[in-house]
């Protein structure tokens, strides 16, 4: 189960005023139409979350870097847990058009405003019960999904991870080290629900049975 970076790069192209979350003292209200991930949430309002989530292409080097760390090769089957939109997932089929690739997000909106070429392969659903049988997947993904979750949720979550998968897995989820970072994440997100330290996540892991390689983003 090692630590393994793909996101960082990705993390970082954002930048973020991390006190404009909570100037206007409007974040509870803000986090509350956050977490109904419709509208609001993908194409609304900045301050609702992500402001425009449009594809634009900066996801190609991170599915080039999967698909060479993890040996996919055509005829492998890949899940994403949380795909949102598809994007990740469009563009390593676009890279490898021979992987048979499954989305699966809890958001009608993002699913159906998901890019025309991956739609069809892209599901409903939560990550406590995924709705897919035993070792069914070569490799599974899952970014920025899983700290969404209260803990009972998240650590059934990892365990059905580890059920459906038949080969290697890859997670990320946002943690602090520090008090400075904490307080930036505590800022800045709306939909998290799961405030832990490496050291924290790595127990749940460990007590989950959770296999697989991970990463953590950090607001720095």
């Amino acid at each position: 189960m090692p630590y393994v970076d793909f996101i960082t790069a990705q993390h970082t192209r954002t930048k973020r005023d991390y006190l404009e979350r909570v100037r206007n003292g409007d974040k509870a209200e803000r986090a509350a139409i956050a977490k109904r991930f419709d509208r609001e949430y993908w194409d609304g309002d900045r301050r609702n979350g992500y402001g425009g989530f449009h594809y634009d292409g900066r996801w190609q080097p991170m599915a080039r870097r999967l698909i060479d760390h993890y040996g996919l090769e055509d005829g492998h089957r890949v899940l994403d847990v949380g795909c949102g939109k598809g994007f990740l997932l469009y563009e390593m089929k676009r890279i490898l058009p021979g992987l048979v690739v499954r989305g699966l997000d809890i958001s009608p909106y993002a699913l159906e405003h998901a890019k025309e070429e991956i739609r069809p392969y892209l599901d409903l659903g939560h990550a406590r019960q995924l709705p897919y049988p035993d070792k069914s997947f070569d490799f599974i993904l899952s970014v920025t999904t899983l700290h969404n979750l209260y803990l009972y949720d998240l650590m059934t979550a990892l365990k059905e991870l580890e059920r459906v998968k038949r080969g290697n897995s890859y997670l990320v989820v946002e943690s602090y080290r520090n008090e400075e970072e904490k307080a930036n994440l505590l800022h800045w997100q709306l939909t998290c629900e799961a405030f832990f330290t490496p050291e924290e996540w790595e127990y749940i892991f460990a007590e989950t049975g959770y296999s697989g390689d991970y990463s953590f983003i950090y607001f720095e």
